[in-house]
Parts: C-alpha cells; structure tokens; sequence
C-alpha cells in the first residue's frame, strides 16, 4: 500500500481556487460572443456608410443609398441573435436574482433602441440628410456606450464599464468631427475596439 496516496495535496488553496475558475468558466459565455459580432457590424456597417455619405457629402463609392443602412441593421440584428443565443446558453445553469437580472438587462438593450427609434423618427424631417444621419448615428451609439456601462456597473464587470466608455468617448469624438467623419471613427474605433475587447476578454476568459 502506498502510504503517498492518502496524503492531502501539496497545495489545497491551489486545488480549490483551480476548481472554482474551471467552474466559473464553465458558467461565463465565451467574451468574443458578445464583442465580435458587433464589432464586425459596426466595422463593415459604418465603413459603407463613410465610402457612400463622405465628409461634406463626398461619395468614395458610388454604392446604392439604401446599401449602408441595410447592412448595418442586418448584421446589427445577427449580431443581437448571436449574443442572444449566447447569452441564454450560459444563464440556463444559472437561477434566481441574477438570471433575472439578465433577462432584465437583455430587455432593457430593446426597449431602449425600439424607444429611441421612435423618438428620433420624429426629427429626421427637420434636417439635412447628413445631420439626419449623424443624430442617429451619435444616438445609437451613445445608448450602446451607456448600456454597456450600466451593464458594468449592475453586474460588478470592470471590463464592460470600461468599453462602455470607451465607446462614449469615440462617439463624442465622431459626432464632434462632424457627418462622414463619425461613420469611419466609429467603424475604425468603434468595431475594432469591439474586436479587440473581444479578444483580451477571451484571453482572460481562457486564463
């Protein structure tokens, strides 16, 4: 017999806090899932739009007007099924307050954008066609900022409150450049700031 076998590990505290991150692992959804999906959107949505409605109207690419606005709200919509999935995936092991918590949070991202579409509708004839575009734009993305940071702030995610103003900060910047100009700052700093949040998440995610 060996007497070895029944010895306690070297290291208890070791074994525990590995047991507890392989389990919090297995609860937590894979970062990427909810950064790289909107971050393609707003990288290739908002770089149509820069290329079809440039700086004081310049068109770099003679695309259909219709194009940008469509392809920003049908990955817009991928990406809130991608998320969606992922994020059901991961609360179905979870009960109680903080399942609520994030089924509360998931509604409070639709009513948000579904009420603001409503209110903004109701501007969009007041103004030229590119200061049109810039409310909406600087709207949509400043709401996203500030939900990610309430996100940050309800569920204690230092990460998320720190991408939600980060993207607050790039809007202002864009909205501040003007029409044309917000399109790329937030295509370029927006979605690549997505991507590259999405991939330091999943590097701690895997840690």
């Amino acid at each position: 017999m060996n007497l070895d076998d029944d010895r306690p590990p070297a290291d208890p505290l070791a074994v525990i806090a590995r047991e507890r991150a392989t389990a919090e692992r297995g609860l937590t959804p894979d970062p990427r899932m909810f950064s790289w999906p909107w971050g393609v959107a707003w990288l290739v949505g908002f770089t149509l739009f820069f290329l079809r409605f440039g700086p004081d109207g310049r068109v770099f690419v003679d695309l259909p007007g219709w194009l940008p606005l469509t392809t920003l709200l049908g990955l817009m919509i991928a990406a809130g099924v991608v998320t969606g999935v992922a994020g059901a995936r991961a609360g179905r092991h979870v009960s109680g307050p903080s399942s609520r918590q994030g089924a509360l949070y998931g509604v409070s991202w639709s009513i948000g954008f579904a009420g603001m579409s409503v209110v903004l509708s109701q501007f969009t004839g007041l103004l030229s066609e590119a200061m049109s575009g810039l409310l909406w734009a600087g709207v949509m993305v400043g709401l996203t900022g500030v939900l990610h940071m309430a996100g940050g702030a309800a569920f204690d995610d230092r990460h998320l409150f720190v991408l939600g103003a980060g993207i607050s900060v790039v809007n202002v910047a864009g909205v501040l450049a003007g029409p044309g100009w917000h399109s790329l700052v937030v295509a370029v700093a927006g979605g690549g700031g997505m991507l590259l949040a999405g991939l330091l998440g999943w590097l701690r995610w895997r840690r």
